[in-house]
């Protein structure tokens, strides 16, 4: 896909040309206004813009379209009133203003007046909601919109607030495009290269791990998900270190490419939604390449395991146990429960590096979506970490809650042959069971979040907002705002 070009302009917009200008709506305590920034369009409607909204039946609720000629009033043809609800905080300009580039395809110019609330959310909302994956397709459709200028103050802050912003959006496309990459295309040794490619592209040190590799070492976890697969496991390292880095953090990103659940076949229906089992994994790597980007003051390495999930001759079976990387055993009683075996693997080889932090990412239970729904991640972890890691994701639009690891379930981790197994023997607190078994192989005196998101990875509604079908991104601007979090405040 090829991106908008965005830029900031002050230009009058009774004169400027273009194809469009968006403008806020709010549904206000009398009824429909308009948000700030629309200003000078309703004064070239001479005051009567709210009321030809309001015969169109515009309300101002959050993601509402409406389209207002306008009759030569404007240079541009076209008014998008586009809803943000009650308010018009980050989260509803960054909504808003991907509806309204969803709406913008194929046009040449617009211009957005939300800018003029929040410049970086506007940004991310243009390209967000621009975004889409044609790759496999013949017709390739419209296209996005060529350029959205951002009509807001060319400031020292506002110019670096778009930069960023742009890098932000970037990533998040990155990750979307490797999640929405179907996985005859998108396997272990593919995505490996792929990652690579991207990682060195951007200035960072990469090493790949084989199956050789991994079997030398001792990657006992990757190494039985992946053996079931004729396309052998991987995992990546991606380093990161910045000027004057203060503080070390490790990342984790679960990479199963395809997950047929293995010998504990999954049923057929939804399936192929399997697809999407690799969404920490293409965060990971995704924020790796924005960390190089936005050079953050800190050490950043990332450890990503990579695997496809298949049932064979040679896949692991139920009853199996299994030597972690670290010399832990795991009794296998559930080989759909794989993403925690690789992750762990990766957990206890990220932390010999000595960090300071860990946050993993993974689309690990099933539990997680009948718990809190698509759209909200689960974060376990470190209690005060956990917290900060929620508290931040929800703040930029990820909606994440801190969910608790109850001691009463360790217990039910235990195993008759290992040291403990990959699942209970029972459904309750699946997605907090999960977390209890990561908690193992996480090195003490390490601050961690693990980010449960199976189910706001992958989309399979019809578009709202920014956020598209298929493969959303979730969590990169999450553990982007906790880096440079960490990064300002230790």
């Amino acid at each position: 896909m090829t991106a908008p070009k965005l830029a900031l302009t002050e230009g009058d917009l009774s004169t400027t040309a273009a194809d469009a200008v968006v403008v806020g709506t709010l549904q206000g305590a009398d009824g429909l206004e308009l948000a700030p920034g629309a200003e000078a369009v309703a004064a070239a409607f001479d005051g009567a813009l709210l009321e030809v909204l309001g015969t169109l039946r515009a309300s101002g609720k959050a993601d509402e379209l409406v389209k207002v000629p306008t009759f030569g009033k404007l240079a541009a043809p076209l008014v998008l009133a586009v809803g943000l609800g009650k308010t018009a905080g980050e989260e509803q300009v960054r909504r808003a203003s991907g509806v309204a580039a969803r709406a913008l395809a194929g046009k040449k110019r617009a211009i957005n007046t939300l800018a003029s609330l929040h410049v970086a959310a506007a940004a991310e909302g243009t390209l967000l909601g621009a975004y889409s994956f044609t790759e496999y397709k013949s017709d390739k459709g419209e296209g996005a919109v060529a350029k959205v200028d951002l009509h807001a103050a060319g400031s020292k802050e506002n110019k670096a607030a778009l930069k960023a912003a742009v890098a932000i959006a970037e990533s998040v496309a990155i990750a979307r495009d490797f999640i929405n990459t179907p996985p005859n295309d998108l396997y272990p040794g593919s995505f490996a290269d792929r990652a690579a490619k991207l990682a060195t592209a951007a200035g960072l040190d990469v090493e790949v791990l084989d199956e050789k590799a991994l079997k030398k070492q001792g990657f006992g976890g990757i190494l039985g998900v992946g053996g079931g697969s004729a396309r052998q496991p991987r995992l990546v390292r991606i380093s990161y270190k910045g000027a004057k880095a203060t503080k070390k953090v490790a990342l984790v990103g679960k990479g199963i490419t395809f997950d047929t659940g293995g010998i504990s076949i999954k049923p057929a229906a939804g399936m192929d939604e399997m697809t999407s089992d690799m969404s920490g994994a293409a965060a990971i790597v995704a924020t790796m390449v924005l960390a190089a980007k936005l050079k953050y003051p800190l050490e950043i390495i990332a450890s990503i395991p990579m695997a496809e999930n298949m049932p064979s001759g040679d896949a692991y079976r139920p009853g199996d146990v299994l030597t972690m990387y670290g010399g832990k055993t795991v009794e296998v009683l559930n080989t759909d429960a794989e993403g925690r075996l690789i992750l762990s693997d990766a957990i206890v080889r990220a932390c010999e590096d000595g960090p300071d932090y860990l946050i993993e990412t993974a689309t690990l239970t099933g539990a997680q979506v009948v718990a809190l729904g698509k759209r909200t991640s689960g974060v376990m972890g470190s209690e005060e970490f956990r917290d900060r890691v929620a508290a931040i994701g929800t703040a930029v639009g990820e909606s994440a809650w801190p969910m608790p690891l109850p001691e009463e379930l360790r217990a039910d981790l235990d195993s008759r042959l290992a040291d403990l197994a990959n699942v209970t023997g029972h459904r309750w607190g699946g997605m907090l069971a999960a977390g209890l078994f990561l908690r193992e192989f996480v090195a003490e005196g390490v601050q961690w979040a693990h980010i449960d998101i199976a189910g706001p990875a992958f989309h399979t509604g019809g578009p709202y907002g920014y956020t598209s079908k298929g493969g959303t991104g979730v969590p990169v601007r999450t553990i982007a705002a906790v880096l440079a979090d960490i990064a300002a405040n230790g």
